[in-house]
């Protein structure tokens, strides 16, 4: 999401490698949100399917939404924008991409290229817009945490501590929430309490940019936290889709660049949502498994069957650098690097795994 004409659909279809997403120099050329799924970009998989023979190889995936733009005035329905901060609540993270090109070819909706007040005018529009949904919830949670239900007693010290934040303007990310707190506010779905990823989307000559020098630039230190950003440029990204293999290999390092940005990309996308990878590799596939971190082994079995889940035995797992090292499962097995494991195990980055189930 973004501001209109921040190159929010050009990024999209650089990532989709298609024209999915209509691009055009006018706010709202996107109405309907655009969905795509996206490959997370990982060379471990090739390494895993060269060592095991694999006839195939399968990637994780991230689903990426391209909403309209968003203009002061959206929670009110300024430029539809209800309609369009309601797309945002299904998702589990948000992705803003923030312009600090120039370009006066391309309108800015404000007409300077100000970072700092593009970014505050949406969490502020996102921020009013939670507002009015805690409006509506607070006096039914008050109603029943007065008549002794103690869940209700716990939600209401929750939304009060939203509340302050919302009060001094800050997103409920802020708010200094614990994992059951959380939870209990799970119904309401407040926007702001989603994971940010914020996305620079720069000229030619700062694609190679540290997000850190760009967010001390444009004084973003009290609004963008450590890996929380990163930098693009959506319109070199579509460039790179048109070429062929060689030629794009000769403008990533004309541009000191070792891969494309969309890697980048998508990889912190899949780590601000909470995400890690486990492998399985063997003669008919080598694939990436998606499970959030902290993940015990039934529940990561369960993502590869649901069989797997209700009846696990236990795990063979191998870390992945003495997998790919030590030539696969044979040669793991021959030297005592397969460890097994049971139900209270916590499935790390890159385990290479083998379920036992009933």
């Amino acid at each position: 999401m973004g501001l209109p004409n921040v190159g929010k659909s050009t990024l999209f279809n650089a990532m989709l490698k298609s024209e999915l997403a209509e691009a055009a120099n006018f706010a709202f050329t996107t109405i309907d949100p655009n969905v795509g799924i996206v490959e997370v970009p990982d060379e471990r998989l090739e390494k895993l399917a060269e060592v095991e023979k694999s006839d195939r190889v399968v990637p994780a995936t991230v689903k990426f939404i391209d909403i309209a733009g968003i203009i002061a005035g959206a929670h009110k329905g300024e430029g539809l924008g209800n309609k369009f901060l309601a797309h945002i609540r299904e998702v589990d993270a948000i992705a803003m991409v923030v312009r600090t090109f120039e370009n006066k070819d391309v309108m800015h909706v404000s007409g300077d290229i100000n970072p700092k007040s593009d970014i505050e005018t949406i969490m502020t529009e996102l921020v009013l817009a939670d507002m009015e949904t805690l409006s509506k919830r607070m006096p039914a949670v008050e109603k029943e945490a007065r008549a002794g239900d103690k869940i209700a007693a716990k939600k209401l010290e929750a939304y009060t501590k939203v509340q302050k934040v919302f009060e001094a303007g800050k997103p409920a990310i802020e708010a200094g929430l614990s994992d059951e707190e959380k939870d209990l506010l799970k119904e309401a779905n407040f926007l702001t309490l989603k994971p940010f990823l914020y996305i620079f989307n720069v000229s030619e000559g700062k694609v190679g940019e540290d997000p850190a020098d760009l967010v001390e630039e444009y004084e973003l230190q009290d609004i963008i936290k450590e890996d929380q950003a990163t930098v693009i440029s959506a319109k070199i990204e579509s460039e790179l889709n048109s070429l062929s293999d060689a030629d794009r290999e000769e403008y990533l390092k004309d541009l000191g660049l070792e891969e494309p940005g969309l890697n980048r990309l998508i990889v912190s996308a899949y780590k601000t949502l909470g995400l890690v990878s486990f492998f399985t590799a063997g003669p008919m596939e080598a694939r990436a498994w998606t499970i959030t971190c902290g993940m015990k082994a039934p529940q990561a079995a369960g993502k590869i069957h649901n069989d797997f889940e209700k009846k696990f035995i236990k795990m063979e797992v191998v870390d992945y650098d003495d997998f790919v090292s030590l030539g696969g499962w044979r040669g793991t097995k021959e030297v005592g690097k397969i460890r097994l494991e049971g139900k209270e195990y916590v499935v790390k980055e890159a385990d290479v795994v083998f379920v036992h189930h009933g």
